[in-house]
C-alpha cells in the first residue's frame, strides 16, 4: 500500500506525520510504501528520510491574509506550477490514500486527489484552522483535529483525536540529561523552548531577568540555532558568575536530547503550537505558554487558552512580557505547592499520547476495508 503525506514543511506539519508513520509501522508489519509531498525543506527532509519516506518536493504558493505583492506572483506563477507537479505526482504515484497536514503546500495534493478519487483524510492542529486545511476539509472524509471545539469544519467528518506526538518523547532519563547539560539539580529545573519564529524576542526577554530567574531556579534554554551565538555572548556579560553553572543554553535538541531535557524539567515556558502544548501535556509537566502574537489568525494564543482554561497552565501575552510581572507570576507558582499539583493533574487530564495510533488505527482499518 502507498500513502501519500502532504504538509506545509514545517516542524509543526513534520513531526506529526512522523509521529503517525511510527504507530502505522507498529501497527501493521506489512510492506507499506511512504511518500511525502511538500515544498522544499532540508531540514525535514532529512528527518523524512530517516523513517524511510520518500521525498517528492513541489511548488508552494500561498494567499496571506495581508497585502503582499508576493501574493501576485504566487498566484500568476506559484500556485499553478504546484498543481500541475501535484497532478503528475498523484497520477503516477496513484497512492491509496492522501494523508494532508495543513500548510500551503498540501493543497493542490489534496485537490489532485480529489480528481482522481482518492481518498484523503486531514488533520488540523490549532483551535483556529488554516486556510489550507478550510479548503481541504471539503474533499477530505475524514477529519482529525487536536482541540475539542476547533472551528468551522462539519462536525459529520469530525474525530478528536489530540496533536500526535513521537511517544519516543515521554522516554527520557534524568541522570543522562545531568550529563548531557551539566545539571546540577540544586534547584528546580526550567526549560524554556521559544519556536523558531519567536525565539528572539523570549531569548531577549531572558537576558532581561537571567539574574533573577538564576537565584531561584536552573536553566536549559533552547535559544534557536540563529541566535544561539549571539545569546551566549551577551548572556556572559550580563550574568552573576556565581550564577553561571545554573544556566545552560543550547542551540537545537534532537529527538534524542529533547526526551531528555524534557524529563529532567519541573517546569516549561514556552510558546503555544499545538505539538508543544500536547508533548507538554503529556509530559504532565507545569508551564506558562507565552503566544506568538504574529501567528495566523491569532491561533497560538487561542490553542494557549483553551489549553490552560482548566488550570493546566498559565498563558502570559507578548506584550504583557515585562520582568517584575513575569518573575512575580513565576513566584507566586511555585511559592504554591498545590498550584503546581493542580498543572500537572490538568496537564494529564488534557493530554491525548495515543493521537498518533488513533490516527493510525483509523489510517488502516480504512485502507484494509476498502
Amino acid at each position: 500500500m502507498k500513502i501519500l503525506f502532504t504538509g506545509g514543511g514545517s516542524g509543526g506539519h513534520i513531526y506529526p506525520l512522523i509521529a503517525i508513520a511510527r504507530e502505522i509501522r507498529r501497527i501493521y508489519p506489512k510492506k507499506l510504501e511512504f511518500y511525502y509531498a511538500g515544498p522544499k525543506d532540508e531540514y525535514g527532509a532529512i528527518l523524512l528520510k530517516q523513517e524511510d519516506f520518500i521525498i517528492k518536493t513541489i511548488v508552494a504558493g500561498k494567499i496571506r491574509r495581508y497585502f503582499s505583492l508576493e501574493n501576485i506572483s504566487d498566484v500568476l506563477f506559484k500556485i499553478p506550477i504546484g498543481f500541475l507537479q501535484s497532478f503528475f505526482l498523484i497520477f503516477s504515484l496513484r497512492p491509496d490514500l492522501v494523508f494532508g497536514k495543513g500548510g500551503s503546500g498540501s493543497v493542490p495534493v489534496i485537490y489532485c486527489a480529489r480528481l482522481f478519487r482518492i481518498p484523503v483524510f486531514i488533520h488540523e492542529s490549532d483551535v483556529v484552522p488554516g486556510l489550507s486545511n478550510q479548503a481541504a476539509s471539503k474533499w477530505a472524509k475524514k477529519i482529525f483535529v487536536s482541540f475539542p471545539r476547533t472551528e468551522y469544519f462539519d462536525q459529520e467528518k469530525v474525530i478528536l483525536t489530540g496533536n500526535p506526538i513521537r511517544k519516543e518523547l515521554l522516554e527520557g532519563d534524568k541522570n543522562i540529561a545531568k550529563e548531557l547539560f551539566n545539571l546540577t539539580f540544586e534547584k528546580p529545573i526550567i526549560l524554556i523552548e521559544g519556536g523558531s519564529q519567536g525565539a528572539e524576542t523570549i531569548n531577549d526577554f531572558v537576558l532581561r531577568v537571567l539574574n533573577e530567574l538564576l537565584k531561584n531556579y536552573e536553566l536549559i534554554h533552547l535559544t534557536g540555532r540563529a541566535n544561539f551565538k549571539g545569546q551566549v555572548a551577551e548572556s556572559e556579560v550580563v550574568i552573576d558568575k556565581n550564577f553561571a553553572k545554573y544556566y545552560h543554553p543550547v542551540a537545537f535538541l534532537d529527538e534524542e536530547k529533547l526526551k531528555h531535557a524534557y524529563k529532567a524539567a519541573d517546569f516549561i515556558i514556552s510558546r503555544s503550537g499545538s505539538g508543544s502544548i500536547f508533548e507538554i501535556s503529556a509530559l504532565g509537566k507545569p508551564s506558562i505558554l507565552i503566544p506568538l502574537p504574529s501567528a495566523a489568525g491569532n491561533h497560538q494564543a487561542k490553542n494557549a487558552y483553551a489549553y490552560t482554561s482548566s488550570g493546566a497552565g498559565l498563558v502570559i501575552e507578548q506584550d504583557n512580557l515585562a520582568p517584575n510581572f513575569f518573575m512575580e507570576k513565576l513566584r507566586n507558582i511555585f511559592l504554591h505547592q498545590e498550584t503546581l499539583e493542580k498543572m500537572k493533574e490538568e496537564a494529564l487530564r488534557f493530554s491525548k499520547p495515543f493521537a498518533a495510533k488513533a490516527i493510525a488505527r483509523e489510517i488502516l482499518e480504512f485502507l484494509t476495508l476498502n
